[in-house]
C-alpha cells in the first residue's frame, strides 16, 4: 500500500509539474507574440508618417517652382532638406519643432532617396505670432551636405562655420553665395534678417529604417546604397525643376494638384533596396 501510494504522489507530482511548464510556456509565447505584434503596429505607423513627409515634400518642391531663379539654385545644389510643415514660430527665438526629408544630388545629377530629420529651432528671424509652413534648406556644397552625416543634435549656423542665407533677402545675381540658401514658404517667418540659423537638427533612426525595411545610417541614404520606389515622384519633380530652362514659367501642373503625388501614389511603397 505504501509502494502505490507512493507512485500515485510521484504520478500526481509530475502531473502538476508538467501543467505548470505548459503553462509557463503558452504565457511566454502570447508574451512575445503581443510584443511583435506591437513592434510591427509602432513600425507600420512609422512607415505611414514616412510616406507622408516624402508626399508632402512633393507639395513643397511643387511651390519652389514659382520662385523666378530656384531652377538656378537647385542645379547648383549638392543636396535639399525639406521641412513640409514647421511648427507655429510663437516666439522671436526658439519656435520649435519639424520633420524633414534629406535628399542628395550625386555626381550625376540624379537625386537621391529621403532621409528623414527633425529639427528643433529657428535661432533667428521666426516673428513674433507668425504661423508655422514649409521651409526648405538648398545645401549648396559638400560641407553644407556633410554637415547631416553627424546625424545627431548639430546645427546649421554661422556658428558652425556654415552661412546660411535668407532666399527672401538675396539678390538673384548672387543667389548661391553661401553654404546653404533657406526657403520658406510663409512670408515673415524669417524675419528680415539675412542670415539665419537651424538648431538641434536629429536623425530620425527609427522612421528611416521604417522606411526602407532595415536598419540604414544616414551615410547609407546619402550614399545611395538604399533606394525605395515611393519617393519617385519627389526626386522626379526635383529633376525636372533642376533642369527647366526657366523657374515659375511653367507652374505646378493642375492635374497633380498639391496633395503631393499621383492619386493612390502614398500607398505604393516597396521598400526595395539595391544596398
Amino acid at each position: 500500500m505504501i509502494a502505490n501510494s507512493y507512485k500515485k504522489t510521484v504520478i500526481i507530482t509530475a502531473c502538476l509539474l508538467a501543467a505548470t511548464s505548459l503553462s509557463g510556456l503558452v504565457a511566454a509565447q502570447s508574451t512575445s507574440a503581443s510584443g511583435t505584434t506591437g513592434t510591427q503596429s509602432t513600425t507600420s505607423k512609422q512607415e505611414a508618417t514616412a510616406i507622408q513627409h516624402v508626399n508632402d515634400a512633393v507639395a513643397v518642391v511643387r511651390r519652389m517652382e514659382t520662385e523666378p531663379g530656384m531652377n538656378k539654385l537647385l542645379q547648383q545644389a549638392k543636396g535639399v532638406f525639406i521641412v513640409p510643415t514647421y511648427g507655429r514660430a510663437a516666439f522671436v527665438v526658439g519656435g520649435s519643432g519639424g520633420a524633414g526629408v534629406l535628399l542628395a544630388k550625386r555626381d550625376d545629377g540624379v537625386w537621391g532617396d529621403p532621409a528623414f530629420y527633425n529639427i528643433g529651432s529657428l535661432s533667428v528671424g521666426a516673428q513674433a505670432g507668425v504661423e508655422g509652413g514649409p521651409i526648405t534648406l538648398v545645401l549648396n556644397n559638400d560641407k553644407a551636405l556633410n554637415k547631416f552625416m553627424q546625424k545627431n543634435n548639430f546645427s546649421i549656423s554661422a556658428d558652425t562655420g556654415l552661412t546660411v542665407i535668407n532666399w527672401a533677402k538675396v539678390a538673384q545675381d548672387s543667389v548661391g553665395t553661401g553654404d546653404v540658401v533657406a526657403w520658406a514658404g510663409t512670408k515673415g517667418l524669417f524675419g528680415n534678417v539675412i542670415t539665419l540659423g537651424i538648431n538641434d537638427i536629429r536623425f530620425n533612426q527609427s522612421t528611416t529604417n521604417a522606411y526602407y525595411h532595415q536598419t540604414v545610417d544616414a551615410s547609407d541614404v546619402i550614399k545611395g546604397k538604399v533606394k525605395n520606389a515611393q519617393a519617385a515622384t519627389l526626386r522626379e519633380e526635383l529633376a525636372r525643376i533642376s533642369t527647366a530652362a526657366t523657374s515659375g514659367s511653367s507652374g505646378a501642373s493642375p492635374s497633380r494638384g498639391m496633395s503631393g503625388g499621383p492619386a493612390g501614389e502614398s500607398s505604393g511603397n516597396t521598400g526595395t533596396s539595391n544596398k
